[in-house]
C-alpha cells in the first residue's frame, strides 16, 4: 500500500523539522489539507518551527493531544527525489535527518508571503559631495555588480545608517525601486552561437550531448590538460540540457572563480545565471531557492551547498576542478560534494560531468573500472602549448639566509619582465611566517585555545590561529622568558615572500593574492580581473591562484617550496602535491606566448617531483593506485574518522578507550579500529580532541557497523562525537 500524496484536514501527518530531534513528529493536517512534501509551519512547545510533511503520521499516542499544522508555506513542495536524496545522504554520512533538512533550507524568509518591497541598486552620476559613508555605500554597490539590496542589507554591509542611503537616493546616485520579493531569472538561450571548437572539443561535446539525450543517469570524467578548453566543452552540455527543458548546476570550488565564469555564461547564453555561495546577499539567496523550486532558474552556479537546492527538473551537474579538497565539508554535515553530486544525479536520472586536469584518484579509479565514462582532451586549445617544467635544485643555489627566491628564479622573473610578461611566485602558506620563535629561550608562540602555532600576519600586525581564528597583537617581549627584542619569524608565508619580492624587484607592480587579504569575495574577484587585464608584473599567490584562473600574459610560474606538501603522514600527500603543482604550473602560457614553470625543491629526485616534471600522469596514477591498493586504503578500501572532543582530556580518552574495547559491530564486518590517539592538533578552541580511525574492505557495510557501534553511547556533559565517512583531512 502506497503512502498517500494528499492529506485532508485533520489527517495525521508526520513532519520532519529542522530542530535537533531524532524522529518525525505527528500533527493534524491544516484547513485545506496539504500534500506530501509541503513546507509547513508547526507548533513545537511554545515556538513555531519550519518542517516538511514526510508522510502519514504514526498515531501511536493520544490523538487528542496532537496539535495541528499552523499553515502551509507558499513555496513549491519538496519533491520525492529530493526526500530520497536527503535520506540516502543522511545514511551515507551518518547525519541526523534534521541536519540534512537544515542544509536543504538555507534561505531566509521562506515562510514570508510574496509581496512588493523597496530595493536599492546603483543609479547614475556622482553625489554632490563625497563623504566616507557615501563612498562605502557606492563601493558595496560596485563590488556586487548591479545586484539589488534591501535598505537594511545595504546599510549594514556599508556600515552606515539608512539615512545615508536615502540621501544618495534623492540625488539619483542610488535607485530605489519597487520589486516583487522574488523574480524569475532572465531566460538563457541555448541556441545562441557558441565558440568554434577544436576537433577534440567537438567530439567530446557530442559525447556529452548524446548522454543527455538518453535522459538516463551517467557520470563522465572530463580530463583535459590545463588550457585544453574543458569549460567550452561542458558549456555545450549545458546548452543541450537547456534545449531539453531541464536545469543545470555548475559547482565551482572557489567563489573567486565565479566572476569570470558568470561572464562566460552570459556571453554564451545571453543572460547571467543564478548564483549560490557565501558571497551572495540574503535577499538573493531567498530568490534563488524559490526560483529553483519553481523551475524559473535554468542554471545555477554555486558552491558545494547548492547541491541541496530544490531543483524541479535537474538534468545536469558539472563538478569543475572535481579533485579540489574544498568540495569536502569538514564540519556539521560532513560530505564530499563530488560524491553527493553523483548520488543526487542517480536519484533523478541526471548526468554528471567531473572536470579536471588532475582528477582525484577516486574518480580515476572509477573511470578505470568502467563505472564512469571517460573523455580526454590531450592538447591545449589554439596556439598555446603546455609550459616547460623544470626543477631548481636548491642544494646548488647560493642564497643569503632568510631569503626564498633563488638566483635562478630571480633571473627568470627579470627576463619575463624585460619582455613585458607576467610572472607568478607561488607558495601555499598564508600570512607572513608560520612560526614565531624566541631566540633567547626557544619558545614558539602558540594559540591560547589550541595546540597550534600562531601565524604572523604582518599586514594586520597580529598573530592569528588558523584553527580557531583567534588573534592577538604581535608582542614585543617573549611570553615565556619576557626577554625583549628576541622574537623572530621562522619560514616564509605569502606576506614574507611579497616583502622579499618588493626588495628584489623594486620597480615592479606586485599583486598579492590570498583569501584572507580581501574584505569581500567581490573585492577579490575585482583584483583577479585587474591582474588578468595586465595590471601587475609579478603575482604572489597561494593555492587560490591554482584554481582555474586565466591570466593571458602570464608566462612564468615559480613554485617557492615544491616539497611543502610531501611532509607528514597524509595518505593523499603525494596525490595532492602532484595535483597542486600541475595545476599551478598550468597557469603559465595559456595564450600564444610559451610558458615555463620552475619548481624550487630540495628533493629533485623524489618520485612525485619527477612525475610532475616528466608529465607521466598515467605512470604516477598507476603507481599511486598500486600503493593504495596494497595498503587497502581509499579508493580500494573504506575509512571513517571518529573525533571525540571535550574540555576534560581524561574523560575524552576514557570514552575513546571504551569505544575501542567494545568494537564488536566493527569486527563483525572485518573492520579494524586504530586508536584512540591524540589528534595531530590535539586541542582546538579549548576542547581536547582524540581520534579513532576505522578501516574496512571496499565492500564492507561500514556505515551500518558504525551506527550500531555508537548507538549505545550516552555522551555525558560536554563530550562530543563526530563521524567522518571517507575523511579527507586527518588533523
Amino acid at each position: 500500500m502506497h503512502d498517500p500524496e494528499y492529506f485532508d484536514q485533520g489527517d495525521l501527518v508526520a513532519v520532519l523539522t529542522t530542530q535537533p530531534l531524532d524522529r518525525l513528529l505527528d500533527y493534524k493536517a491544516p484547513e485545506g489539507g496539504c500534500f506530501r512534501g509541503a513546507f509547513v509551519e508547526v507548533p513545537l512547545g511554545p515556538r513555531k518551527v519550519m518542517g516538511v510533511v514526510w508522510g502519514p503520521g504514526q498515531g501511536d499516542f493520544d490523538r487528542s493531544r496532537i496539535r495541528s499544522v499552523i499553515r502551509v508555506l507558499d513555496v513549491a513542495p519538496m519533491r520525492d527525489e529530493m526526500r530520497v536524496f536527503l535520506g540516502r545522504a543522511a545514511d551515507y554520512t551518518l547525519t541526523p535527518m534534521s541536519m540534512m533538512l537544515r542544509l536543504a533550507t538555507r534561505a531566509p524568509g521562506l515562510g514570508d508571503p510574496q509581496s512588493m518591497r523597496k530595493v536599492y541598486r546603483l543609479g547614475e552620476g556622482e553625489p554632490d559631495r563625497q563623504t566616507d559613508a557615501r563612498r562605502r555605500v557606492l563601493k558595496v554597490l560596485h563590488e556586487y555588480g548591479g545586484l539589488s539590496f534591501t535598505l537594511k542589507e545595504l546599510a549594514d554591509m556599508a556600515g552606515v545608517t539608512p539615512t545615508v542611503v536615502k540621501g544618495l537616493v534623492k540625488q539619483g546616485v542610488v535607485r530605489e525601486e519597487d520589486s516583487p520579493r522574488d523574480l524569475p531569472y532572465p531566460h538563457l538561450d541555448p541556441y545562441l552561437p557558441s565558440k568554434d571548437l577544436s576537433p577534440d572539443q567537438a567530439t567530446a561535446a557530442e559525447i556529452l550531448r548524446a548522454g543527455l539525450q538518453s535522459e538516463k543517469y551517467g557520470t563522465t570524467l572530463l580530463k583535459g590538460v590545463t588550457g585544453s578548453g574543458k569549460t567550452e566543452v561542458y558549456l555545450e552540455a549545458v546548452a543541450e540540457c537547456l534545449r531539453l527543458g531541464k536545469q543545470a548546476l555548475v559547482l565551482l570550488p572557489e567563489i573567486a572563480l565565479t566572476a569570470e565564469f558568470l561572464t562566460r555564461i552570459e556571453a554564451r547564453f545571453g543572460a547571467r545565471p543564478a548564483e549560490w555561495h557565501s558571497g551572495v546577499t540574503m535577499t538573493e539567496r531567498r530568490r534563488v531557492w524559490r526560483m529553483v523550486g519553481q523551475g524559473d532558474a535554468q542554471v545555477v552556479v554555486g558552491a558545494r551547498s547548492s547541491l541541496f537546492l530544490p531543483f524541479r527538473h535537474l538534468g545536469l551537474i558539472i563538478v569543475d576542478e572535481e579533485h579540489d579538497t574544498s568540495y569536502k565539508q569538514e564540519d556539521g554535515v560532513m560530505y564530499n560534494a563530488r560524491d553527493m553530486a553523483v548520488l543526487r544525479a542517480a536519484m533523478c536520472g541526471a548526468r554528471v560531468v567531473l572536470a579536471s586536469a588532475t582528477p582525484s584518484l577516486e574518480s580515476w579509479a572509477n573511470a578505470d573500472a568502467g563505472k564512469y565514462d571517460k573523455i580526454e582532451l590531450t592538447s591545449r586549445f589554439g596556439p598555446s602549448v603546455m609550459p616547460d617544467m623544470r626543477a631548481i635544485d636548491m642544494r646548488a643555489e647560493s642564497m643569503p639566509a632568510s631569503t626564498w627566491i633563488s638566483p635562478t628564479l630571480r633571473q627568470a622573473v627579470e627576463d619575463r619582465r624585460a619582455k613585458g610578461e607576467q610572472s607568478l611566485l607561488f607558495i601555499n602558506r598564508r600570512g607572513y611566517a608560520p612560526v614565531t620563535i624566541c631566540r633567547a629561550c626557544g619558545h614558539q608562540i602558540g594559540c591560547d585555545n589550541c595546540d597550534a602555532r600562531m601565524v604572523e600576519h604582518r599586514f594586520l600586525k597580529r598573530l592569528m590561529c588558523h584553527q580557531c581564528g583567534e588573534t592577538k597583537p604581535m608582542p614585543d617581549t617573549c611570553p615565556s622568558c619576557e626577554v625583549e627584542g628576541k622574537l623572530a619569524p621562522v619560514g616564509p608565508g605569502i606576506e614574507r615572500l611579497a616583502e622579499e619580492a618588493l626588495e628584489a624587484f623594486p620597480d615592479a607592480r606586485i599583486a598579492t593574492l590570498s583569501s584572507d587579504m580581501f574584505g569581500s569575495a567581490r573585492a577579490l574577484k575585482a583584483k583577479i580581473e585587474e591582474i588578468a587585464e595586465g595590471e601587475a608584473d609579478i603575482i604572489i599567490g597561494t593555492q587560490l591562484v591554482a584554481k582555474g584562473h586565466n591570466f593571458p600574459n602570464l608566462t612564468l610560474v615559480g613554485v617557492i617550496d615544491a616539497d611543502l606538501g610531501l611532509q607528514g603522514s597524509d595518505l593523499r600527500a603525494a596525490e595532492r602535491t602532484f595535483q597542486l603543482m600541475r595545476q599551478v604550473a598550468g597557469r603559465a602560457g595559456r595564450a600564444e606566448k610559451p610558458g615555463q614553470a620552475l619548481l624550487q625543491t630540495f628533493q629533485p629526485e623524489h618520485p612525485v617531483i619527477r612525475a610532475i616534471l616528466s608529465g607521466d600522469e598515467n605512470g604516477f596514477w598507476s603507481a599511486e593506485a598500486a600503493e593504495r591498493q596494497a595498503a587497502g586504503v581509499p579508493p580500494y578500501g573504506r575509512m571513517a574518522g571518529i573525533v571525540l572532543s571535550g574540555p576534560d582530556v581524561a574523560a575524552v580518552f576514557d570514552l575513546g578507550n571504551a569505544m575501542a574495547r567494545n568494537d564488536g559491530p566493527l569486527r563483525q564486518i572485518g573492520a579494524q579500529v586504530f586508536g584512540p590517539a591524540p589528534a595531530p592538533i590535539a586541542r582546538i578552541r579549548g576542547r581536547h580532541r582524540v581520534r579513532l580511525l576505522v578501516k574496512a574492505d571496499k565492500g564492507a557495510p561500514i556505515q551500518d557497523a558504525i551506527a550500531r557501534w555508537i548507538a549505545p553511547l550516552r555522551l555525558k556533559g560536554d563530550l562530543r562525537l563526530s563521524v567522518d565517512i571517507d575523511p579527507q583531512s586527518f588533523l
